[in-house]
């Protein structure tokens, strides 16, 4: 429970101001951080269906957060890249979130900082496994 309501909080700290949602923004750090993909590459990573992936992409280049570019072996394969406007928007997103976390943790003493720590690295080996 604390996870999920740490979660929400952060996606209400990073509001981007109707910019994006919280399904564009995760989409967009997922083509951040796997590089140029195809749309069914994308939807297998978000765990969505290959038609939530194709409007999400949709919107995002709509925003100018990604470009599509087709596959010059296979014309009707897109590759999905995150734009400067993109990385730039995910930053202002980072930051605002690392602010929030920030202020929290400085109230913490350092036991409760390195539980904590320790605490983080478990739930990310737990959620690397398949």
């Amino acid at each position: 429970m604390a996870i999920t309501r740490t979660a929400r909080r952060l996606r209400q700290e990073s509001d981007t101001g109707g910019e994006t949602s919280p399904t564009l923004t995760a989409a967009l750090a997922t083509i951040e951080r796997t590089g140029p993909l195809t749309p069914s590459a994308l939807a297998d990573c978000e765990r969505i269906r290959r038609p939530t992936a194709t409007r999400v992409v949709a919107r995002l280049e709509a925003a100018g957060l990604v470009t599509r570019t087709a596959d010059p072996a296979d014309r009707r394969v897109a590759h999905v890249a995150i734009t400067p406007a993109g990385r730039a928007l995910l930053k202002r997103i980072r930051s605002r979130k690392n602010e929030y976390l920030a202020q929290r943790l400085r109230e913490l003493t350092p036991t409760e900082q390195a539980t904590l720590a320790d605490a983080a690295e478990l739930l990310e080996r737990l959620l690397e496994r398949p």
